[in-house]
């Protein structure tokens, strides 16, 4: 029995140890997106001004797909599928456009909803969300391949914060989000009618839900991200 326990105590430590290092030491996906895309400022958009899906410019996979430099950006980025015009799937809800949380579990969590043929790219709080079709093999197919934001400690000068990766998937006009792309959903976001017209709802891992408002301008406090998570300072 002793055997017994120390086997599993020894499996469960080597389990830690590969996902503690997977999580926070494994080497980052290359960072695709347009340089300009990340240094330009996506407060001065009209976000009520939705563009066109017509097909007359770049399909979905045209476009790389993007991933939060290091563990935040530093400042709102402007669109990554500003040139992309594939009209949605009809299994999609077009959720695109700019969000505020007015009830429920996050009030005040700002986001940004891009949409372009079967593909869908959130950024909010510092961190680039982008799932769907792209020709590059370096970004894991159809999930997501980023960070989750928060910054758990430091070594020397550079921040380490957990890696991420997730598909999205539309069904019945709901978008869920299922970990690796194979493991259960944790995120769903949906439209749902509200007071003053259509709200966007965000379920989300930590078991809250969300209802926002479309806004049409980036308030000033989003500009910047906060920084979040611990922090820790090792050396």
């Amino acid at each position: 029995m002793k055997k017994w326990v120390l086997r599993m105590t020894a499996t469960l430590a080597a389990l830690f140890t590969f996902g503690f290092w997977l999580a926070f030491f494994s080497e980052r996906p290359p960072l695709m997106t347009d340089p300009a895309t990340l240094a330009g400022d996506g407060s001065t958009i009209n976000y009520c001004e939705l563009p066109e899906l017509d097909g007359s410019g770049k399909q979905a996979s045209d476009i790389p797909k993007g991933n939060t430099p290091g563990c935040a950006y530093e400042h709102f980025p402007l669109p990554i599928l500003a040139e992309c015009t594939e009209p949605l799937p009809e299994e999609a809800a077009d959720i695109r456009g700019l969000w505020i949380g007015v009830k429920g579990g996050h009030v005040g969590h700002v986001e940004r909803v891009e949409q372009c043929g079967s593909r869908v790219v959130i950024t909010a709080s510092g961190i680039i969300h982008d799932g769907g079709p792209n020709l590059n093999e370096d970004t894991i197919g159809l999930n997501s391949n980023d960070t989750e934001g928060s910054v758990l400690f430091t070594l020397g000068d550079k921040e380490y914060c957990a890696r991420t990766s997730a598909s999205m998937t539309w069904r019945n006009k709901v978008l869920e989000f299922n970990v690796f792309g194979w493991g259960p959903v944790v995120v769903k976001r949906y439209l749902a009618e509200g007071p003053d017209g259509d709200q966007l709802v965000w379920e989300y891992a930590d078991g809250s839900t969300t209802h926002m408002d479309r806004i049409c301008t980036l308030p000033e406090s989003e500009k910047v991200p906060e920084a979040r998570g611990p922090r820790w300072k090792i050396f």
